[in-house]
């Protein structure tokens, strides 16, 4: 059965390991979520579409259907909930492949249950974090993102991306021709600094970059060697 949720609302957590669930559990709990718990793809998936959880925190590794499948299938239904994937690998293909079908963060295990926490409390903040209304939407050549109701269009063509896309985008569009190291966007954007997790930020901004397709493709601009800039 599903846990009551609590104030900051239901977070599912799908995990094969008895005892690292209950421990994300017990965390998560006390920092006031509600949590449901599922030990295999499939349960995970029917729970995802049944319960709608305010964030999902994914193992790959689940017997039945692996965790990147799941958020796959949710994102071809267009369930564009927060995932955050956790894995005993720390192979830099399987974080790229979960990034690129679409997940918000990755941990590692062995992991810090405090950290997880935050990563679950940062990326909520993305997705629930409004502006204020009277912040004017942004444009960048045929790239228009509208903080306020955080949509983005190119050319007036409305294109999807998940919370952590749009708050990139949103955070160098904010500064037209400021250049952002890495490490200064996994601050701002995902809560955190390490150097570990730049290529976080490399997989993110080509994601963003293929969404946003040809036409916009000088609106996010490299600066080898330091990081990435908005068109001015």
């Amino acid at each position: 059965m599903a846990g009551e949720a609590a104030n900051r609302g239901l977070v599912l957590v799908v995990e094969d390991e008895p005892a690292i669930a209950d421990l994300v559990r017990l965390y998560l709990s006390r920092d006031g979520f509600g949590v449901h718990v599922e030990h295999d793809g499939e349960a995970g998936l029917a729970a995802a579409r049944r319960l709608r959880p305010v964030a999902c925190v994914l193992d790959i590794a689940l017997p039945g259907l692996a965790g990147t499948e799941v958020c796959r299938r949710l994102r071809q239904q267009d369930n564009w909930t927060p995932v955050i994937f956790l894995t005993a690998r720390d192979d830099e293909v399987d974080r790229i492949v979960g990034l690129e079908l679409g997940a918000d963060d990755y941990v590692t295990k062995p992991f810090s249950p405090r950290e997880l926490v935050a990563r679950v409390r940062a990326v909520l903040r993305r997705t629930a974090g409004a502006p204020a209304e009277t912040e004017r939407p942004r444009v960048a050549g045929p790239v228009t993102l509208d903080p306020a109701r955080r949509t983005v269009t190119v050319a007036g063509t409305p294109i999807r991306l998940t919370s952590t896309e749009f708050d990139l985008l949103a955070h160098l569009m904010s500064r037209p021709g400021r250049v952002f190291t890495r490490e200064e966007l996994l601050a701002a954007v995902w809560g955190y600094a390490a150097h570990s997790g730049t290529r976080t930020v490399d997989v993110h901004v080509a994601q963003v970059r293929a969404k946003l397709g040809d036409a916009a493709a000088d609106v996010i601009r490299t600066h080898r060697g330091v990081g990435y800039a908005c068109a001015g």
